[in-house]
């Protein structure tokens, strides 16, 4: 079973390269690393609205490189640095997932980066 990594290349603020791939796929399904509301390599500040859309545009841009779309994401972490984004949070994400949701854990947790939301995805698309 071959492994497909996407995007090792410099993908981080100021064009640095990070020490993973943005995606990993193997045997069928796709492990998104982590993303954030980053535009060009630099992290774009905003209120958890637009962080969020940022966001999942990033994990969507991600997903449509490999080939898989919402409707292959079977299970989503999420990551808030302050748990009273929680519904304006979920309104935004149920805009994308609505129709098809996949299980999810989200934790409230300080980020790496000054943003106020991180999203990781695993898809699925049989052979």
């Amino acid at each position: 079973m071959p492994i497909k990594r996407f995007g090792a290349e410099k993908s981080g603020a100021g064009g640095q390269n990070l020490p993973f791939a943005r995606a990993v796929e193997a045997g069928g399904w796709l492990y998104v690393s982590g993303q954030v509301p980053m535009k060009d390599g630099e992290i774009v500040k905003g209120s958890i609205v637009e962080e969020t859309h940022l966001t999942i545009q990033n994990v969507l841009a991600i997903l449509e490189e490999a080939g898989y779309g919402l409707e292959h994401v079977v299970r989503v972490g999420v990551w808030l640095d302050d748990p009273r984004d929680f519904w304006s949070f979920n309104g935004v994400y149920k805009s994308y997932f609505g129709e098809h949701p996949p299980a999810r854990a989200c934790v409230q947790s300080r980020m790496m980066v000054d943003c106020k939301v991180e999203i990781d995805c695993v898809a699925y698309k049989g052979p």
